[in-house]
């Protein structure tokens, strides 16, 4: 049985990747930082099967600025192959906190690189990148030769991360790859991202219990997929004979506005009637045509992102009226009966 180690295993890539592993007989190990609550939402329907935690799925403790801790779980494990998917990830966040950003991300990388190249036995290792460390790009669209131009904290860590992967790879012989991932939803994307945001909004509005949306640029553009398919290339990176970097994308652009209309025509909204911007959620600098080009990928993965941007938006949107709508449904029939008088 193949034993496979993932950090951010309880993020929305992590909780997508688990499940195919374990779908493809996978023995899988997670990392999690141990904070003041347990809540792992993502993994709950894994986590509470007895067939599969304690049996095929483990979660260890451990922390990327704790050698110590991660190591320790790298030896005790000793995985075949390692998906090194945490990290400070939101882009708005890393102005408000450079360092940690590039600690967690950066160094956090180089960390787990110097450990893995220490074991007897290195595992094989995908390292997940970001579109953001083209940032301002020379060319459009960028494919895997484009050079780094980064505009914020964290593409300018990912960038580190990213080049740092291949010097391991080059110098010492390791199988390590990068997939430069461009931006990628889903209905577990968290709450703080700008996708989940308007999805969740339109369908508290529709529910009467929010009565408008803010944001800011809404003229910005991304080339959006869903994480379901992307994590399918993170898997096939690493059953390559040698090691590469791969873009994946869709090669196709949205704006901002253009959810808010998915999100909002989806479930019979007028979206003007709601929206309304907001200078606060303005970014310092924002990257211009991010847009990728995944021929590599299909050619020697055979990786094609299949989900259309309309559908994701949709299905965000429809997974957020349903949550909620269970949830208002929980805490009405939960409450007190009126007194009578």
């Amino acid at each position: 049985m193949t034993r496979a180690l993932i950090t951010g295993i309880t993020g929305q890539d992590g909780s997508y990747l688990t499940e195919l592993l374990l779908d493809k007989g996978y023995e899988v190990h997670g990392v999690v930082r141990r904070t003041s609550t347990l809540g792992r939402s993502r993994l709950d329907h894994l986590y509470s099967d007895p067939n599969i935690y304690g049996r095929r799925l483990f979660l260890h403790y451990a922390e990327l600025d704790d050698p110590t801790t991660l190591r320790r779980v790298l030896v005790k494990v000793a995985p075949d192959e390692v998906y090194h998917l945490a990290g400070q990830s939101h882009v708005g966040l890393s102005f408000e906190i450079p360092e940690s950003t590039c600690d967690m991300t950066a160094m956090g990388t180089l960390r787990l690189l110097e450990m893995i190249r220490d074991l007897n036995k290195p595992p094989r290792l995908f390292h997940a990148s970001s579109s953001e460390v083209f940032g301002e790009p020379a060319c459009v669209p960028q494919d895997e030769q484009t050079p780094f131009a980064p505009v914020n904290p964290y593409g300018c860590a990912k960038a580190f991360a990213t080049q740092m992967v291949g010097v391991y790879r080059r110098t010492f012989g390791l199988f390590t790859c990068n997939g430069i991932m461009f931006n990628h939803e889903s209905p577990r994307r968290g709450e703080n991202f700008v996708t989940r945001k308007i999805c969740r909004a339109a369908a508290a509005i529709k529910l009467g219990l929010q009565t408008e949306l803010l944001l800011g640029d809404t003229k910005s553009r991304r080339d959006w997929g869903h994480a379901r398919d992307y994590v399918q290339g993170m898997w096939l990176a690493l059953q390559q004979e040698t090691p590469e970097d791969f873009v994946f994308a869709t090669g196709q652009l949205h704006s901002v506005q253009d959810i808010v209309e998915f999100a909002f025509g989806a479930i019979g909204l007028d979206w003007q009637k709601f929206v309304k911007q907001d200078p606060r959620f303005m970014r310092p600098v924002e990257p211009h045509r991010l847009v990728g080009n995944a021929s590599k990928a299909e050619r020697r993965l055979h990786w094609v992102p299949k989900t259309p941007f309309a559908q994701l938006i949709e299905e965000m949107t429809r997974c957020d009226l349903e949550s909620l709508s269970a949830k208002e449904s929980a805490e009405y029939s939960s409450a007190p009966p009126p007194q009578k008088r």
